[in-house]
């Protein structure tokens, strides 16, 4: 808290109180404070000085040389001492200069005490004048040379924490003493030198960065002192050769021909010269590197660096190293070009150097055999970097192979016939390189090298050389998905063969030929079970020459031979288990019974050979040694892959090689460095130091961790070059990978042994935790206590061993053992013997083995559930944790406490606040030279915390006091200088962070993440950015903000405008670890998922710049032109210079991620703010609000989305057609507001053509086509544009693929897999299917499609049959596996057999649209077949040829065509609909579907479906299931839609049926309808079989899901009537309506029985619905809903079957219930009263007019009609009212006998109503209309009424009529309504006076008041029609001058 007061407070306070401040820290000084603390103490101290006033500083100062100078050398008195060093250098670092006045005597003091000083005394100091000198700056420079002398000693002191403080001490002394980097510059990299020897990690790093920081400085010298590059390297090699020895031992060891320097001192120089390389950076890099790649090349050829092959490897390793970490991480991807030219320069100059050296004739330049062997380290480092070059340059490296003055190919594969086997094996690697990154070179590689192998095959070079080359690429093809050509395989295996086959002919290339064969078949295992299956039997006969037929055979070849013939016989047998055990790893499906038995005799064979290796080796000697050791590697390889039951029967002989080969002392030393750390928990090897997959330097520091084995390389295995993997292979020496096999196998084959024989392992074998492991996880028993004892006393005996890396094996092969025997008696009996050993020992190993025992038991059982085991326990690891006298144990028994504390759970909360307590007093206690102990005390508060878990969000005060604590101990941890303790303190933190978010400091935490995020360490870069993950998550904006400020210390400053996005993005650029790079990535698109849309401009620009920043000065940028029509695409950019922004130099991986960031972008906004999808919202809001849409930023989407389409990698160029692709989706309904009528990316038609030309260049990849092609068909169907004349510039790029579509799989790509030609032709015919789709779609509606399909219209011819074509191969390749036998066996149209696996997922992507356009072009032929010529395809369309066959005897009939072509389609998407399996489920269902509509349009195929009644069966069935599986809205109105339409095709076939009986029988004339339709006689409907029953369950199933309330199950459930009032939408209307409308058809398609059984409840779901409506049913189209709903019910009424004589009773009978079902719903006594009764009278109208009228004329029936007609007419209600008279009319007019009850019952109260009118005139709009539909229901009533009685009724009606009529004077003022009632009366007068003169004339003569009044109307309305014709006859000038007046006013 003091320490944020001097940060944060005011300075007064600060000066106020500063004398009692300086008091209480003097106190604490002399205290004895501890580490942790008397570091914070020094920082407060100098914080208060400088915030406040520094004049007694002085006295601080002085007081604490008194406390240094004291003599007082007492343990208690150490803490205050170092504690005053500390102070010092903090206040001399805050002060600087005003402190000058003591330095001299500060610095004499420090030093003097510095040579009698501890380990921590000598630590402190040398930190403490680090602080210094960064203090003092130039004022220190009169102490430097003693400050040098000093610091010397320290950096090769026997401390570890004190050499690497005295390197950051030289390192700031540096800064200004310049005699370090110039005058003592060999002085200072000897003293590195020494300080290299025996150091470990951390020492490496530290005095790597001072050494390579000298050296810079050197070469940039600030005065005129300088070196050159030659010099410097010089110094680094003299180094490198003769390490650290003085003058005198290496001259001794330059005569005994030894090499002493140690590879801890050449690691450290390796990762000096980084540094070196690093510090003066990339353009010096670049200016420099043909200089440093010579000086390293001549590093690397020193016969002092070689003198053995271990040091070969290592010496090898650290020059690569160089390279990698230089080249790789330094340069762009054009310096990395030039790079890579320089490099093959070398090589060829070292090529042309063995030549020569090789060239008999040339005798004077001949070069020694010396100079030979040496070149071949510098080819091998070389060709390894220029592979690994080539790999990151990806496709981007192809300029560079086509570069003819460099002629890498040449080079590279000149190498392969280099006489080192290193060398063409790196060769080979390089050539592997090259295929990955430019996969079209794959096959052109493998054609060179099969090529030169068949002409060079008499050269043993040569054979070696290119089939080591022709197995790397076909280990690439492994990385390429575009794969090679299937020949490529028989090639393969013929140059295999030929080599076997030969080898024994010469024997001067025996060898050669046997590996190269075997290698070559090893490699080919790895291209599939696809390729291998059709080589199989030969492999199976080439096993079977290579191995002997029996034992005797065996036998007989042991007593014949000779040396080498053993040797070659070894190598073919090794060579041949290689290829079986890649066979069992690659092609595991292809592993019958038959070809397990076929092999097995011959491992048996090769397992009886073990037994007599032994001997063979002492007959022949040692040079078989190593073919032996090989031959039992491939043995046990693969056996170990085999079920170990399949040969049981070898145990035996097995079991004698395994103790031989793990007893054997040759293979002791093996086995400790490279099988134990496989053996041990990976926590636990944090207790053995840095773990190497946390280091950037993990290459080279293998180094060190291997010993005497040194690092694997690829010529210790050359059968390992074509395993899947991005860096070469390092397979170890034969005999340490021998034990590692040997031990494997053995814990393969341990749970299959008896007891006897697991009882004589346990004596003789030291592994116990490998096969205790694997006992454990195969859930097996170890056996009876027998067994159990020689095992236990075993791992016992290694617990207390002095090697720790045997006692991390022990105490987890005792875990296992507990685990395995699952005893709690065992378990506890080792706990309490751990316990008594640990109270009684002294000895650090005993300690640290039984405690990590301890741990390693909760680990495997779980916690053992005792709290006073647990209490016991962790009372033993407290005590052994506080012993500060052993770092070590300390260590050993924190780390087995953390695993308690993580595995007790609930159990360990009593001991967590004890636990926090002893963590944070060791915390505060340890020396920070005791890093290791910190590590494990990090590592127990991050199990406590976990363990604490949510517990840490309380408020009380036991909880505040807990969390206290963990932020304490995380803050120390912080401040701890070791980066692993860093790591773990960031750990902690965030996940205190996860548990109680609001208590972590962020402004604190974030600043001190940022900083860290480029530090020297991987773990903590991986630390940091895990944790920065979590808090983006959740914190993002509050992250951002404390990052601003200190991204600023980044390396790249140009970043720091771009905030921490920025710098993770360049992190993201410089890193290599796929872990980091992943939580990089994740990071970043949680931060974008949280502040993309209110930050939309920024991260847009963000992706912008990473995007641009390429190395290619011709980057293509847009500019302005004028986009005219005929305009080539090219017009629109040009190529310029691109403006430098924040990145420079980005590789393509990151380029691609920041386009795969603005496609979330994108994606994240659709479902924002709709303003940004819509121009005209976006500026509207934008001139309101600073806010921020994407359609405003479209110009840059559709500029980063060109510059990715067009860039030279293959794979940035997929992401930015990707990104095209997902604008054009997204804005291409998005209006132009400047334009109307034309969207906003009309404007950059030009461009997006330009974008996508480059993919249909010849040289295009495949699947940059097929992408392309994707693109086209978007935009060309998105509508953006709709001139022809602008689509055919992407159209001519679709025809141009078609083309080449049309050249048919008979010319293959000679570069890919057959598959790519699938892939590329299935993308071209799906996206001329969707074009087609949309353009017929278009033409439909009548929109602009007409154009869109004259485009299509010239190739449908084509596209039809190469539809067709892809169709049925499609069908072919969804067969089930039992129809295999019946594919064809030459493939289908566009994939051949050998390919089938890999075109099943081309056709899956692509069937869907070829289904539906094929469709809609059946549909528009109408399936008439016209002869258009032959298709241009390569081959007959699969066996069928779908019709188009031309030879004479297949020639089918057009009917044949049309149905297969019918059932083709019928199949392929009821298959589909049955299981749908695809990625766009509901794209392709709907497709399907639509695809079955367009067919079912047409007439022919319409007629078919209608006459197979099962097919329309079980097509209704998948339609049934697909209803209830789907709830999309769009899928279920297609699936009722296509059911209507094959309920409308069983219409259509019925009524055929009928009326073809009816001619036949001459019964035209019959009032008897024939029997057909389901039904027949018995009316039954067989559920499965009828389809009128799956139609109605189809219905019913949406009218249920849709209105629950028709159910009479969910009638009382919450869903149904007692539930909230149920809602349609609007597409549940049109599903409701369309089922309605498929229930009134079903009658029609029955017998008359059979109509009988349905029509009872399709009336009763057509009642329910309109029950529902007419109570208020809520929905969103009510209208279309009660419309459809009606007219359903007038089908059902007019069906013929009501008229049909066997049925006609009993329809009579359901519609009298139906409609007395109707008029129930008047009853107003229910709940719910009927709210829409014009509804209900409009069906009881279409009951009264369509029924016959034996359902009506019945009592009470007729009466309840003409009641609720009554009662409606008496309704308040104009509209009501309005509706009846309207239905009243209809009535009237329908037949007599149901018109004639309504007439004598309503015709009176209508007149009565009529007469009302005059004495209440309609006021209202609705109210005259109901008067006017009441005088059309009084004319309907005139007109049905006979001819004697129409002249009474027209006596009435004209009175009525005179009676609405008004005279002139009320005319006038009268109301609107009243005066339309007026001219209504009157039109209708006129109208009806002359139809009726007669009666007219009467009635006028006896009524004169009539006559008067009909005459003023008249009248009236004469001289309104001439008043209003008058004014347009008046001229002009006629105007009197007052009407301009009135006009005016």
């Amino acid at each position: 808290r003091l320490h944020v007061v001097f940060v944060c407070g005011c300075k007064a306070d600060v000066k106020q109180n500063q004398k009692r401040l300086v008091e209480q820290l003097t106190t604490i000084l002399t205290g004895s404070p501890g580490p942790s603390t008397r570091w914070l103490l020094a920082h407060c101290l100098a914080l208060l000085y400088r915030v406040g006033d520094s004049f007694t500083s002085s006295l601080t100062v002085g007081r604490c040389n008194d406390i240094i100078r004291s003599k007082d050398d007492s343990p208690s008195f150490l803490p205050s001492r170092l504690a005053a060093v500390a102070c010092l250098g903090a206040m001399y670092e805050q002060l600087g200069r005003l402190l000058i006045s003591s330095f001299k005597e500060t610095m004499a003091n420090l030093l003097k005490a510095l040579k009698g000083a501890e380990s921590q005394g000598r630590y402190e100091i040398m930190l403490c004048i680090e602080k210094i000198l960064k203090g003092l700056g130039v004022s220190a420079v009169p102490c430097h040379r003693d400050i040098f002398k000093a610091t010397r000693t320290c950096l090769t002191d026997r401390s570890m924490a004190v050499r690497c403080a005295a390197a950051k001490c030289l390192l700031e002394l540096q800064r200004e003493a310049v005699f370090l980097w110039s005058t003592e510059l060999e002085n200072v990299a000897s003293l590195c030198y020494r300080a290299f020897e025996g150091s470990n990690y951390d020492v490496r790093i530290a005095v790597s960065r001072l050494l390579g920081t000298l050296l810079a400085s050197s070469l940039e010298p600030k005065q005129a002192i300088g070196s050159c590059l030659e010099e410097v390297m010089e110094l680094v090699s003299s180094g490198f050769l003769r390490g650290c020895a003085g003058f005198l031992r290496a001259s001794g060891d330059l005569l005994k021909g030894m090499n002493s320097v140690s590879r801890d001192v050449r690691v450290g120089i390796t990762q000096a010269c980084v540094v070196f390389i690093s510090t003066l950076g990339g353009a010096w890099l670049e200016a420099h590197f043909p200089s440093l790649l010579s000086l390293l090349m001549d590093l690397v050829s020193h016969t002092r660096a070689t003198q053995n092959p271990v040091d070969a490897v290592c010496s090898r390793r650290c020059v690569s190293f160089i390279l990698r970490a230089s080249v790789g991480s330094l340069l762009g991807e054009k310096a990395q070009i030039a790079a890579a030219k320089e490099i093959c320069q070398a090589i060829s100059k070292q090529n042309r150097a063995v030549d020569i050296a090789l060239c008999e004739g040339n005798v004077e330049t001949r070069v020694s055999n010396t100079d030979v062997a040496a070149s071949q380290h510098v080819l091998v480092c070389a060709l390894l970097e220029l592979g690994s070059v080539l790999q990151d340059l990806g496709s981007s490296a192809a300029p560079l192979l086509h570069d003819a003055s460099t002629g890498m190919l040449d080079t590279v594969i000149s190498v392969l016939l280099h006489p080192s086997v290193s060398a063409r094996l790196a060769a080979a690697w390089c050539l592997r390189c090259v295929a990955i990154a430019i996969p079209a070179q794959l096959a052109v590689l493998l054609d060179r090298c099969s090529e030169r192998l068949n002409a060079l095959k008499s050269c043993p070079k040569a054979v070696a050389g290119y089939s080591a080359a022709i197995a790397a690429l076909l280990g690439a093809v492994q990385h390429c998905p575009l794969g090679i050509p299937h020949i490529k395989g028989k090639v393969v295996m013929g140059l295999a063969e030929d080599l076997l086959r030969s080898a024994a002919q010469n024997s001067r290339i025996s060898i050669q030929r046997t590996q190269g064969g075997w290698l070559l078949l090893s490699a080919l295992m790895t291209l599939g079970p696809t390729v291998v299956e059709h080589h199989l039997p030969r492999m199976l006969l080439l096993w079977k020459c290579a191995f002997p037929q029996s034992v005797k055979e065996l036998d007989s070849e042991l007593r014949r031979g000779d040396s080498f013939t053993w040797q070659v016989t070894l190598e073919g047998r090794s060579g041949a288990l290689c290829a079986m055990k890649n066979l069992v790893v690659h092609c595991k499906v292809l592993l019958s019974d038959d070809v397990i038995c076929r092999v097995l005799p011959l491992l048996s064979c090769a397992v009886a050979l073990l037994t007599q290796l032994s001997s063979l080796v002492k007959s022949y000697g040692n040079q078989l040694k190593n073919a032996v050791t090989v031959f039992r590697l491939r043995v046990y390889e693969i056996l170990a892959l085999l079920p170990p039951k399949s040969y049981e029967e070898c145990f035996d002989t097995v079991l004698k090689q395994l103790w031989h080969d793990l007893t054997g002392p040759e293979n002791m030393a093996c086995a400790e460095l490279s099988l134990l750390p496989t053996l041990c928990h990976n926590q636990d090897l944090a207790l053995l130091g840095p773990a190497l997959q946390d280091m950037d330097q993990q290459y080279i520091e293998e180094q060190v961790s291997l010993g005497s084995i040194g690092g694997g390389t690829l010529e210790y295995d050359p059968f390992t070059i074509f395993v899947k993997a991005q860096v070469v292979p390092a397979p170890l020496p034969p005999p340490a990978a021998l034990t590692v096999a040997a031990v494997q196998l053995f814990g393969v084959i341990f749970p299959h042994l008896t007891i006897q024989q697991r009882c004589n392992i346990f004596t003789i074998l030291h592994f116990t935790g490998f096969l205790f492991k694997g006992l454990a996880l195969d859930h097996e028993t170890l056996g009876p206590e027998e067994v159990q004892k020689p095992g236990l006393s075993l791992l016992l005996g290694a617990l207390e061993s002095s090697n720790p890396l045997l006692r991390c094996v022990a105490a987890e092969g005792l875990a296992r053992l507990a685990q395995v025997l699952n005893e709690p008696n065992f378990t506890v009996s080792l706990s309490l013997m751990s316990f008594d050993k640990l109270k009684i020992a002294r000895d650090a190993v005993t300690r640290t083995g039984h405690s990590l025992a301890l741990g390693c038991l909760y680990r495997y059982m779980g916690g053992i559930s005792s709290p006073q085991h647990l209490s016991a326990c962790v009372g033993v690891l407290f005590t052994l944790s506080q012993d500060n006298t052993s770092p070590e144990v300390q260590m050993w028994s924190l780390h087995s406490l953390s695993m308690v504390v993580d595995l007790a759970g609930p159990l360990y909360r009593s001991h967590i606040d004890a636990s926090l307590t002893l963590v944070l007093r060791l915390l505060l206690l340890t020396p920070h030279t005791h890093v290791e102990v910190q590590q494990s005390l990090g590592r127990c508060l991050n199990a406590l915390i976990t363990s604490l878990g949510p517990d840490l969000q309380g408020e009380g005060a036991g909880v505040c006091a807990v969390r206290t604590s963990c932020l304490v101990g995380c803050a120390v941890m912080q401040d701890s200088p070791d980066c692993l303790v860093q790591a773990q303190a960031i750990t902690c933190l965030q996940q205190l962070h996860m548990f109680s978010p609001r208590h972590v400091n962020l402004a604190s935490l974030v600043p001190s993440l940022c900083v860290n995020l480029c530090s020297l360490y991987l773990s903590l870069r991986r630390a940091v950015v895990a944790c920065l993950r979590q808090l983006a998550q959740r914190e993002t904006v509050e992250v951002s903000e404390h990052a601003v400020a200190l991204v600023k210390e980044l390396p790249r400053r140009d970043n720091t405008q771009l905030g921490l996005e920025g710098a993770l993005f360049s992190l993201l650029d410089r890193e290599s670890d796929p872990r980091l790079r992943q939580d990089i990535k994740d990071t970043l698109v949680q931060m974008m998922s949280s502040a993309a849309e209110s930050e939309l401009a920024h991260w847009l620009k963000l992706c912008k710049d990473v995007l641009s920043a390429s190395s290619d000065l011709a980057a293509t940028t847009l500019v302005e032109t004028n986009q005219e029509e005929d305009a080539d695409d090219s017009s629109a950019f040009h190529a310029k210079h691109e403006h430098s922004g924040p990145f420079n130099n980005l590789r393509w991986s990151t380029r691609v991620f920041a386009v795969e960031c603005v496609c979330r972008i994108i994606v994240q906004c659709e479902s924002g703010d709709p303003a940004h999808f819509d121009m005209v919202l976006a500026q509207e809001q934008r001139l309101h609000e600073s806010t921020d849409f994407l359609v405003l930023h479209l110009a840059d989407l559709v500029r980063m989305a060109f510059m990715a389409a067009t860039d030279h990698s293959e794979q940035l160029r997929l992401a930015g057609l990707q990104m095209l692709l997902v604008i054009i989706h997204k804005f291409a309904s998005v209006t132009e507001p400047e334009f109307p009528g034309h969207v906003i990316l009309e404007q950059y038609q030009a461009i997006v053509g330009a974008a996508l030309r480059p993919a249909f260049s010849v040289d295009a990849p495949p699947d940059v086509t097929a992408k392309a092609c994707q693109v086209c068909s978007a935009w060309i169907t998105s509508g953006v544009v709709s001139d022809l004349r602008d689509l055919r510039r992407v159209h001519q790029l679709l025809a141009s693929s078609l083309v080449k579509v049309q050249g048919g799989r008979d010319v293959p790509n000679p570069f890919y897999n057959e598959s790519t030609f699938t892939m590329e032709t299935l993308a071209v015919l799906k996206a001329w299917a969707e074009v087609y789709i949309v353009a017929v779609q278009s033409t439909r509606q009548k929109e602009t499609g007409s154009g869109l399909l004259k485009l299509v219209q010239g190739d449908l011819a084509t596209l039809s049959r190469l539809w067709l074509a892809a169709l049925q191969d499609h069908a072919l390749l969804t067969l089930p596996p039992t129809y295999a036998s019946q594919l064809p066996t030459t493939g289908g149209s566009f994939y051949s057999a050998e390919i089938m696996e890999q075109a099943r997922q081309h056709y899956c992507f692509a069937w869907a649209p070829i289904l539906h356009a094929t469709a809609l072009w059946l549909n528009s032929t109408e399936f008439i077949m016209v002869d258009e010529g032959p298709a241009n395809l390569s081959r007959p369309v699969t066996p069928t040829s779908m019709g188009q066959s031309t030879t004479l005897a297949s020639i089918k009939s057009p009917e044949d065509v049309n149905t297969e072509r019918l059932h083709l389609i019928l199949g392929i998407s009821v298959e589909f609909l049955c299981s749908p399996h695809s990625q766009n489920q509901m794209e392709n269902i709907t497709s399907c579907l639509h695809a079955l509509q367009a067919l079912l349009n047409v007439p022919w195929p319409r007629s078919k479906v209608g006459n197979d009644q099962a097919l329309t069966v079980e097509l209704l069935s998948v339609l049934h299931r697909l209803i209830v599986t789907r709830e999309y809205p769009g899928v279920q109105l297609a699936v009722l839609e296509l059911v209507r339409q094959v309920v409308c095709a069983a219409q259509e076939h019925v009524r055929e049926k009928r009326h073809s009986a009816e001619v036949d029988d001459g019964a035209a004339e019959k009032e008897t309808v024939p029997e057909f339709g389901e039904g027949r006689d018995t009316g039954g409907l067989v559920p499965g079989k009828s389809l009128v029953f799956g139609a109605m369950e189809l219905c019913l199933c949406i009218l249920v899901r849709k209105l629950p309330q028709l159910s009479p199950r969910l009638a009382g459930s919450p869903t149904g009537q007692g539930a909230l009032p149920w809602s349609l939408n609007d597409s549940d209307c049109k599903l409701v309506t369309l089922a309605l409308c498929i229930l009134s058809e079903l009658p029609s398609i029955c017998s008359p029985e059979g109509s009988v059984s349905v029509l009872p409840t399709v009336l009763y779901l057509l009642l329910g619905v309109l029950k529902e409506l007419v109570r208020g049913f809520v929905a969103a189209n009510r209208g279309i809903l009660v419309s459809g709903a009606l007219q359903a019910l007038r089908n059902v009424l007019s069906s013929p079957m009501s008229r049909a004589e066997k049925s006609r009773a009993a329809w009579v009978e359901f519609l009298r219930s139906a409609l007395s079902t109707l008029l129930e719903c008047w009853d107003t006594d229910k709940m719910e009263p009927v709210e829409d009764e014009e509804t209900l009278l409009t069906a009881l109208t279409i009951f009264l007019l369509s029924a016959s009228a034996e359902v009506i004329t019945v009592e009470p029936l007729q009466s309840l009609c003409v009641g609720k007609f009554q009662a409606s007419l008496e309704s308040k209600d104009p509209m009501l009212l309005s509706r009846s008279y309207q239905l009243l009319a209809s009535v009237f007019q329908g037949p007599t006998a149901v018109a004639g009850p309504f007439i004598q019952a309503l015709g009176g109260q209508l007149v009565g109503y009529l007469q009302q009118v005059e004495k209440s005139r309609p006021q209202t709009a609705t109210e005259l209309q109901a008067v006017q539909d009441g005088v059309r229901a009084m004319e309907a009533l005139v007109l049905a009424a006979e001819e004697t009685h129409r002249p009474q009724l027209v006596t009435v009606l004209l009175p009525i009529l005179v009676s609405f009529l008004l005279d002139e004077n009320t005319l006038a003022s009268a109301p609107a309504a009243s005066r339309s009632l007026h001219e209504s009366a009157l039109r209708d007068l006129m109208r009806i006076g002359p139809q009726h003169s007669a009666v007219f004339k009467t009635l006028m003569a006896s009524a004169p008041h009539m006559k008067a009044r009909l005459e003023a109307a008249i009248k009236g309305n004469q001289e309104s029609v001439s008043a209003k014709a008058t004014p347009p006859q008046v001229s002009g000038k006629h105007i009197p001058s007052i009407q301009l007046k009135t006009n005016f006013l």
